[in-house]
């Protein structure tokens, strides 16, 4: 696309970044001489995703505020659908955490002001965090992308109960699929200047399950107990946002705008002895852990693939490859001897799978955080491996700088889900698998080729049993017979084909 020029007026000049549903460069509008942003949409999208991206149009297109970024124009050329959007030079909010208390105030202020404009307008945006908040040079703040953000008058294109938006930053009732107004902007956002104030999350599981339940159900922890330096002022701005029940945070993002600009920076409250001995001792253990490499083992049976990963990560002085295995058996050993920091795991090896042993690796090591790196993007691979503890999933189609990233942001605690990936999970587009185990089991045999007694004897369960949960399943999958209940797991994913080969 680079150098190409769209309905004879958008000179694309580079690539900006690319998500599962669009791609977004820079480009020239010719006819006034200015730099814009063009939003490509994939065209393999799915209808789901194409209509998130005409409501982020449509959306965009009824805000005009000086920190929401600005929708041009939407248009199509060459069988292509684009926005023309605002092009924003600055840094995402994310990079700049830890923020100090000024910018995390002053970006504080925008933002919130920007939210009040927008639920104004019946807009709701749904995904609020650091990477949808740009900072200029000069300080302005920009709120990006409103393919989730909910007009009015748009068609719902989520399912009712389904969750979307980013797990770390849902608010509790995104987290259990209920209905939403303007005050879940306001528990997200502060999640975000919670983030942006210590460098931490009020809340941070691995497992996305356990995320949201604490999102539910855990109070948040006072933002000073992790910096003393906040003011109590911006601290009870924080919490009174991240209260569980809507009728308990801000009655409108406006009202959090001018409780944040009453926080008087000036004045900080003095540390205690004790929590300035820890902040210390944090700031000790952070440039500690900056002078050390991450040591890491690699675990892939692509022999070619293998030494390539090795090759490139070890070109890095904060990275050190202590160990690699080319199976899921060899894997969990070099993990007991080495105990590397971040352990690099594909999910389909001989001997045992990746999957088979990353429960096993993380009893024996717990302290190893595990990131699948694999070309398997099945909703049931994605689903066993976050529930068996992965603490990230990549496709092997990643970039080198995602995948170094990835391994960064892993060792910090962080769930990390690549592109395609995370889009399933925050979508709602993860449905996993609708049969139970022993039904799973059941159908997995029947593809197999045996015959129901076979089965029974397998599973050593009567036969009445067996044919009982045999109709179960065949409910599920909508099937008027074994044969096509076996056809449509394996179609759907349910059950693998390397199961099949190894039973």
């Amino acid at each position: 696309m680079i150098g190409r020029i769209l309905s004879r007026r958008y000179e694309i000049l580079n690539l900006v970044g690319e998500g599962a549903t669009a791609v977004v460069y820079r480009a020239r509008d010719r006819k006034l001489n200015r730099i814009v942003a063009l939003k490509v949409l994939h065209p393999q999208s799915r209808p789901a995703a194409q209509q998130r991206f005409l409501q982020e149009a449509l959306a965009s297109a009824q805000l005009h505020h000086p920190n929401i970024m600005s929708i041009f124009d939407l248009d199509e050329d060459l069988g292509q659908q684009f926005l023309v959007v605002e092009y924003i030079e600055g840094t995402p909010l994310g990079d700049m955490i830890p923020a100090s208390l000024e910018v995390v105030v002053r970006v504080g202020v925008q933002i919130a002001r920007a939210l009040h404009y927008a639920h104004q307008r019946g807009i709701i945006h749904r995904d609020i965090k650091p990477a949808n908040i740009m900072v200029t040079p000069d300080g302005q703040a920009k709120l990006m992308d409103l393919g989730l953000a909910l007009p009015p008058e748009a068609k719902r294109v989520t399912a009712a109960g389904m969750i979307i938006g980013t797990p770390a930053y849902l608010s509790p009732e995104q987290a259990q699929g209920q209905a939403l107004d303007f005050r879940t902007d306001i528990y997200s956002f502060g999640v975000v200047l919670f983030e942006s104030a210590t460098g931490q999350l009020p809340f941070n599981q691995d497992d996305i399950q356990a995320l949201l339940l604490q999102h539910v159900r855990e109070a948040a922890p006072s933002p000073r107990v992790i910096n003393p330096a906040i003011p109590p002022e911006l601290d009870a701005i924080i919490l009174k946002s991240l209260e569980k029940s809507p009728a308990r945070r801000f009655p409108t993002a406006g009202a959090m705008a001018e409780a944040l600009e009453a926080v008087p920076l000036e004045r900080v409250e003095p540390a205690t002895e004790a929590a300035a001995d820890e902040t210390a001792n944090r700031k000790t253990a952070t440039n500690r852990a900056a002078a050390s490499p991450i040591r890491l083992v690699l675990a892939d049976d692509h022999r070619i693939l293998l030494i390539a990963l090795v090759a490139l990560l070890s070109e890095r002085p904060d990275i050190l490859v202590v160990g690699q295995a080319g199976d899921g058996a060899a894997a969990l050993q070099t993990v007991v001897e080495q105990r590397p920091d971040v352990l690099l795991l594909d999910l389909n090896m001989p001997v045992r799978s990746g999957l088979d042993v990353l429960p096993e690796i993380r009893q024996a090591s717990p302290s190893t955080r595990i990131l699948v790196l694999t070309g398997r993007n099945e909703d049931f691979y994605i689903v066993q491996a976050l529930r068996a503890g992965a603490h990230g999933y990549l496709l092997k189609s990643a970039a080198e700088s995602d995948l170094v990233d990835a391994i960064q942001r892993v060792l910090q605690g962080q769930l990390v889900l690549g592109a395609g990936v995370a889009e399933k999970v925050v979508s709602g587009m993860l449905t996993g698998s609708p049969l139970n185990e022993d039904e799973r089991r059941l159908i997995l045999h029947v593809a197999a080729g045996l015959d129901n007694d076979e089965i029974a004897e397998r599973m050593n369960r009567p036969l009445p049993a067996i044919i009982e949960l045999l109709a179960g399943a065949m409910n599920k999958l909508g099937a008027r017979d074994r044969n096509a209940a076996a056809l449509a797991a394996v179609r759907s994913g349910y059950i693998l084909l390397d199961e099949l080969q190894a039973l």
